[in-house]
């Protein structure tokens, strides 16, 4: 049994954590049935070496006797700025026998405001033009007041020190430069957060880039989130965080006789606009690459350049960037490189993606002028731009002279085609990629089976996460908009955690969402705000509630949880305050409904009241894991009052309600609201208006969720399978058959009887509708926990085989460690297959109507070491199981 994947923080081996008593975990893993931790121990050193001599540790924890491994608290001594920490835990098995150990980092960033000596620093707008948003004829000849900040500072160094940090952090948008070298591999940092509550600082490692004699450190800052064009706002309003641009960064440097050195942003930095002349998040870049000051990042540069402005000596709300940052994480080479006119092309790179074209120039004469434009789909054939709205996402390259690379580093786009225009001579595919850019969460979970369409359905889900995952949860990554809804990232968060590990980033984001709340406990439609500044609707504002809860319930986190429980009563007191009767009429905000419903409106009130309850018992159950009693019984018995509102104003004698919609019907069963003597009939209204549309779905973002997962619960699987192979619209089959590579906004974003859907909002990456995803993992895979299990202790493992499907497979990285389960159907026997890891325990059902042909290696399950028990039920058969690797045959039911 061995501990593997450690972490400090939820993030492996974090340089600059800014959390003074950091949470430690691992995982285990191990082939022994039965195998579990029953005592670990935590030394930690200043170097990998010294945890081997004990009179060197800072920190002994001592044995324990304990079988948890989630974030366990640093119970050490205060932690020091600038210390890396290496530390290891050790396991025992449930023999007592040291079993295994481990060992990883963790190094502080800055830890008290007092250590920051840096000041702001920009551009001294003495004698330039005022900041105004640019027309369109200022976009392709930029005024110099608009362009991006070049920032230098040179310094010289008697000897290269032995350990070398930055610390920067912008107002926009940045990329550090040391000696004439880019700075790690961040991209767009510090991220997008509420600014005037937090600003993300990043720390790099550049001891290796330093050396005796001068050296030059140097940024490239533009607007960013900051003071850019954000949202489907026309222009720079004036409520944006700031005008322009800034720049704040510290070197601390040690030397081997023990002296530090500090070299931060102040009046000694001098700055001048470069090659870069214009550069948006949504507009795209303009760069003139004749107009690059030849060596400015060097010791060579810097002549021209002005003394810089002294913007803000208070440093403000700085905070260490606590999850993964944004990265190029893949490139995608051209599938096709079509001429369309004598300097024109369009470049498919076959995938659906968000991130930014890298293109290598040949022999172009400078002033030669090319431009990228981007766009989802054709129509026919040519470039689909009118979903974009305001958004221009075009870049432009004035070539210099010769061979050079453009690829733009302050903008990105969503795509798959770019047009490329003024290109010279003939485009070779092998000149041209797609750079693919999101936060580098780490993915865990992989999804497979016997349907290409299905696994394709798969692919597009992960795709669209990988899109949508830029600084926050997005909705859409092409148009004008690109903000942080909290209906889309509730109702996709499950499906998100299945394929990655996203604690640290939600947990990142739910501060923005509880620092949006208003005075009246309102949350909103959108965090961070800067634009849509109301209140949230029902399903929107819940994700206030919602999120928290999931992350506790995935991965344990107990942290955001506490820190977000105030603000989930607050929610839950805003809407009984408003509303005495319980059922939610009144301060519903815009009051969305089930979003992008195909031929069916289901009414709001009932989507608004049956969210009402599901977010009153959420706060019950959260009260009871943070030991308020009170509050959990004062939440538990406002639930059941909201239940009874509900029953008695919607619910039909008949089990019909109100509505009749498949979305009415869903939350009325998911959410427990369904009186249970007409669950059975309400169940058959549901499955009824399905079969009644041909086996089709009408539900929006908020019922499709719930939609297969419900079926599948109360016995229609068939259903559930009808409508994941359903290929006629509406349906997800749909889309797929007409080339989707990502999950579509609108189950009609273009048909064949209509074509595109109104430009008005007609996103082809957003992942609202690829909630599905969570079921795949959880019902035709199998993987689950039991409802009072916390990161998979105690796993339910419930394959489901049907459809067209002969065997599916489902692995998760979850927080514990590696489960894995799986069915297979040949010559009429089932085979599944599962993994548990050690420290957890499973419940596994297999559908077979022959409980006794349950066996493994031609021996009756029952009789195997680690099953623990095995019981008929309706599914079949149900074994109980301890850590390990089973396969087990039956005879399918």
């Amino acid at each position: 049994m061995t501990p593997y994947a450690l972490t400090t923080e939820q993030r492996v081996e974090p340089l600059g954590l800014g959390e003074p008593r950091p949470r430690l975990s691992w995982k285990l893993d191990g082939d022994r049935r039965g195998a579990a931790q029953t005592a670990y121990r935590i030394i930690a050193a200043a170097s990998g070496t010294d945890l081997d001599d004990p009179t060197r540790l800072v920190w002994d924890s001592g044995r324990r006797d304990s079988g948890e491994t989630l974030l366990i608290g640093w119970d050490g001594p205060a932690l020091q700025s600038g210390t890396r920490y290496h530390w290891r835990v050790e396991v025992w098995d449930e023999t007592g026998t040291p079993a295994g150990a481990a060992q990883t980092w963790f190094e502080t960033g800055l830890l008290h405001p007092g250590e920051w000596t840096a000041v702001w620093i920009g551009r001294d707008r003495v004698g330039l033009p005022p900041v105004d948003p640019p027309t369109d004829e200022e976009r392709s000849y930029p005024d110099p007041a608009l362009a991006p900040l070049y920032l230098r500072r040179a310094f010289e160094l008697a000897e290269r020190p032995v350990r070398a940090r930055l610390y920067a952090t912008a107002r926009g948008v940045y990329e550090p430069r040391l000696n004439g070298e880019r700075v790690g591999d961040l991209e767009l940092a510090p991220g997008w957060t509420e600014y005037d509550r937090r600003l993300q600082y990043q720390t790099y490692d550049i001891t290796g880039q330093l050396r005796a004699g001068v050296n030059v450190v140097a940024a490239i800052v533009a607007d960013g989130w900051w003071s850019g064009h954000v949202g489907f706002d026309p222009s720079r309003p004036a409520r944006h965080y700031g005008a322009a641009p800034a720049y704040l960064a510290q070197l601390v440097l040690d030397f081997a006789d023990g002296s530090r050195r500090v070299i931060a942003t102040d009046g000694g930095w001098s700055e001048q606009p470069g090659g870069i002349r214009a550069a948006d998040l949504l507009m795209g870049q303009f760069v003139d690459s004749r107009r690059e000051p030849d060596g400015w990042d060097t010791t060579i540069g810097g002549a021209g350049f002005m003394p810089v402005a002294v913007l803000d000596h208070e440093i403000g709300p700085l905070v260490a960037e606590p999850d993964a940052p944004i990265r190029v994480t893949a490139g995608l080479p051209a599938i096709a490189v079509d001429r369309r006119g004598p300097d024109r092309v369009i470049v498919d790179f076959g995938q659906n993606l968000v991130g930014r074209v890298r293109l290598r120039i040949r022999g172009a004469e400078p002033g030669r002028r090319i431009v990228l434009r981007h766009a989802e789909v054709l129509a026919d054939g040519e470039l689909y731009l009118d979903n974009l709205r305001r958004a221009k996402a075009t870049d432009v390259y004035v070539a210099a002279g010769g061979d050079e690379v453009f690829e733009p580093q302050f903008t990105f786009h969503g795509f798959r085609y770019a047009e490329i225009s003024g290109y010279p001579g003939d485009l070779a595919a092998a000149d041209v990629s797609a750079r693919v850019l999101h936060n580098d969460t780490p993915w865990t979970g992989t999804f497979a089976c016997s349907d290409p369409m299905v696994e394709q359905l798969q692919s597009n889900i992960v795709w669209g996460q990988r899109g949508n995952f830029v600084a926050v949860p997005t909705d859409c990554p092409q148009r004008d908009e690109r903000l942080g809804w909290l209906a889309d990232a509730q109702v996709f968060a499950p499906t998100a955690t299945r394929n990655a590990d996203v604690s640290a980033f939600f947990a990142r984001w739910m501060r923005d969402v509880v620092d949006g709340q208003n005075a009246d406990g309102a949350f909103r439609d959108v965090a961070p705000i800067l634009v849509l500044d109301r209140e949230g609707a029902p399903a929107w504002g819940d994700g206030g509630v919602i999120i928290p809860w999931l992350l506790w319930r995935t991965y344990g986190d107990r942290r955001t949880l506490e820190h977000s429980f105030d603000a989930m009563v607050a929610w839950v007191e805003h809407i009984r305050r408003h509303n005495p009767d319980l059922l939610w009429r009144h301060r519903t905000g815009n009051s969305y409904g089930d979003w992008l419903q195909v031929d069916a409106e289901t009414p709001r009130d009932v989507l608004a009241t049956a969210y009402f309850a599901r977010s009153t018992r959420i706060v019950a159950d959260a009260a009871e894991v943070l030991n308020r009693l009170d509050q959990a019984a004062e939440y538990r018995e406002l639930h059941t009052r909201i239940r009874s509102a509900f029953a008695d104003a919607y619910i039909g004698d008949d089990g019909t309600v109100e509505g009749g919609t498949q979305t009415a019907y869903l939350m009325a069963l998911a959410f427990d609201l369904m009186p249970p003597e007409l669950v059975d009939a309400a169940v058959d209204h549901l499955a009824a208006d399905i079969e009644k549309r041909g086996n089709r779905l009408t539900t929006g973002f908020v019922g499709v969720p719930l939609l297969c997962p419900v079926l599948s619960e109360y016995g229609r699987s068939d259903l559930a399978y009808a409508l994941l192979h359903q290929d006629e619209f509406p349906s997800w089959g749909y889309s797929i058959r007409h080339g989707a590579t990502t999950i579509w906004e609108r189950w009609d974003g273009w048909t064949e009887h209509g074509g595109f859907q109104s430009a008005a909002m007609n996103s082809f990456n957003h992942y609202s509708l690829g909630s599905i995803g969570d079921w795949l993992y959880g019902h035709v895979a199998g993987i689950g926990q039991t409802p009072g299990s916390v990161a998979y202790r105690t796993l339910l493992l419930r394959p489901r085989p049907g459809g067209n499907l002969t065997w599916a497979r489902a692995e998760q990285d979850t927080a514990r460690g590696r489960v894995a389960c799986g069915w297979s159907i040949t010559d009429d026997r089932l085979t599944v297959t599962v993994t548990v890891p050690p420290g957890s325990t499973a419940v596994l059902e297999i559908p077979t109507a022959d409980p006794g042909s349950v066996r493994e290696d031609d021996v009756p399950a029952a009789d195997r070491p680690g099953v623990l028990g095995v019981e008929p039920s309706a599914a079949g058969v149900t074994l109980r199981l301890t850590s390990g690797r089973f396969t087990f045959i039956a005879n399918p039911a």
